[in-house]
C-alpha cells in the first residue's frame, strides 16, 4: 500500500491562524471619540493643577491664572469647556458638510487656547504642562486630519428623464 504525500503548510501560514476583524469606524465616531479624549485630558489637567503648591491659596484669594474670579471669568471658563463638550454631540449629529467645517474651525481655534494654558507657569512644571499640552495638540491634530480627509461619496451623473433605463432594475417577483 502506497501513501500519497500530504502537502505541507508553510510555517509562515499556519492553517488555523485567526485574524482580528478590523472594522472601519465612521468619521463621526472618530471625531466624537477624539473630542471625548480631549475633554477627559483637559479636565484631568485642571484637576491635577489643584495639587500645585499655592494654587488653592490663589483660588481662595479669588485669582486663577492671574485672572480675578467673578462672573466674567466663570462665564468665559464655561464657554471654553462647553464648546468641546458640545463637539462630542455635534460630531455625531450634524450633517457631513457642516460637521466637517465645524470640526476644522473649532479644532483650529483650540490650538492657541491649548498652548496658552502653559503661559506663566513655573519651569518646575514644564514636563506636566508640556506633556498635557502635547497630548491635547495631538488630539486636535487628529481631529483636523480626520475632518480634512473626510471621505467623499461619488455620485453618478443624472440620467435624462425620458431614458429607458432610468427605472431601477428590480428582481422578478415570485408568485
Amino acid at each position: 500500500m502506497t501513501r500519497t504525500p500530504q502537502p505541507r503548510t508553510a510555517p509562515e501560514n499556519p492553517p488555523s491562524q485567526r485574524t482580528l476583524e478590523d472594522l472601519r469606524l465612521p468619521v463621526q465616531a472618530k471625531l466624537a471619540a477624539a473630542w471625548t479624549s480631549f475633554m477627559f485630558l483637559y479636565i484631568y489637567v485642571d484637576y491635577l493643577a489643584l495639587y500645585k503648591p499655592g494654587f488653592l491659596d490663589d483660588l481662595l484669594a479669588g485669582i486663577v491664572h492671574e485672572f480675578d474670579l467673578g462672573p466674567t471669568f466663570v462665564a468665559a471658563a464655561l464657554t471654553l469647556m462647553a464648546v468641546p463638550i458640545l463637539m462630542i454631540l455635534l460630531s455625531v449629529t450634524l450633517p457631513a458638510r457642516v460637521n466637517r467645517t465645524a470640526n476644522l474651525v473649532v479644532a483650529a481655534l483650540y490650538i492657541p487656547v491649548t498652548v496658552y494654558n502653559a503661559a506663566g507657569e513655573p519651569w518646575s512644571y514644564s514636563y506636566f504642562y508640556g506633556l498635557s499640552i502635547g497630548l491635547e495638540l495631538l488630539l486636535l491634530a487628529f481631529i483636523l486630519h480626520s475632518a480634512r480627509t473626510w471621505p467623499h461619496r461619488t455620485t453618478s451623473p443624472p440620467t435624462p428623464a425620458g431614458a429607458f433605463d432610468s427605472e431601477p432594475v428590480r428582481p422578478p417577483q415570485q408568485v
